[in-house]
């Protein structure tokens, strides 16, 4: 993927040397941007694979997780920034530990809720919109993390 991205910009370079510095210079913009918290996943991601073991996260967020479980899922959900797939390689290493799928779904959907963004709507749409918006999110993304659950069981 690197190497064809930089023969296309090496290519658009040949044909248009201005547009391809905008390009590169608004692409390393948006690097500068995501790298902190690509990094704080990839930490976070070591971090699980020394100090946590798989029994832990099964207890967590395996099939005998439970209310706890779902309460994780969903506040680390609302909790997480940055772009969805920055998260996605942390989500697959939580799976490969023993993570329910369900919970996944439930952490997905849990980020549709910004905390940074949140005093914003308030003065938009006032406290009551907001609580009942947020509310809304957090049944939606358990909703949908049961949903799944029953997907994989009518599968299995």
């Amino acid at each position: 993927m690197l190497a064809g991205v930089g023969i296309t910009y090496v290519m658009l370079f040949l044909f248009d040397a201005s547009h391809a510095k905008t390009a590169f210079l608004e692409s390393a913009g948006v690097l500068k941007m995501v790298l902190p918290i690509i990094l704080v996943v990839f930490f976070l991601m070591g971090l699980v694979n020394i100090t946590v073991d798989k029994e832990k996260i099964s207890r967590h967020f395996g099939k005998e997780s439970g209310m706890r479980g779902w309460f994780y899922a969903v506040t680390a959900g609302v909790l997480s920034h940055g772009p969805a797939y920055v998260w996605y390689p942390f989500l697959q290493n939580l799976r490969e530990h023993g993570a329910k799928d369900s919970l996944v779904f439930a952490f997905l959907y849990a980020r549709a809720i910004k905390i940074p963004w949140l005093p914003l709507m308030i003065s938009y749409f006032g406290w009551a919109f907001t609580l009942f918006f947020s509310f809304y999110i957090i049944l939606a993304s358990i909703a949908q993390g049961l949903i799944v659950e029953m997907l994989q069981k009518e599968k299995s």
